[in-house]
């Protein structure tokens, strides 16, 4: 039997049920669903750097969003406080549209 030993989704225990296969799950503590939440945000971030079209691309940055709702809410906030942290980021120091890609500054 396979070892994932990771976070999944809420409803994949459900998903494997309906295949017959035997499985076992644990409800991990708030310290460890920090770590793996984080685990499986890097995971994500690789899948979303190794597509190779664009939908592959829009599959896993909706991966990365759904783990963005998970973290904000561990660091006792809402998506649209995150939203308005954003949002006052790029008023205040912009986004990142223009492309820019800072090549040296000066040393005084």
């Amino acid at each position: 039997m396979p070892i994932y030993n990771k976070l999944v989704r809420d409803n994949i225990p459900q998903v494997i049920e309906k295949t017959n296969k035997q499985f076992s799950t644990r409800i991990l503590s708030k310290e460890e669903y920090m770590v793996e939440v984080k685990k499986k945000m890097n995971e994500e971030l690789e899948e979303y750097q190794e597509a190779t079209t664009n939908e592959e691309a829009v599959e896993e940055l909706a991966d990365i969003l759904e783990l963005m709702h998970a973290a904000v809410k561990i660091h006792g906030a809402t998506i649209e406080q995150l939203e308005e942290v954003r949002r006052a980021k790029a008023e205040k120091r912009g986004g990142f549209e223009k492309r820019i890609f800072l090549v040296e500054v000066e040393d005084d």
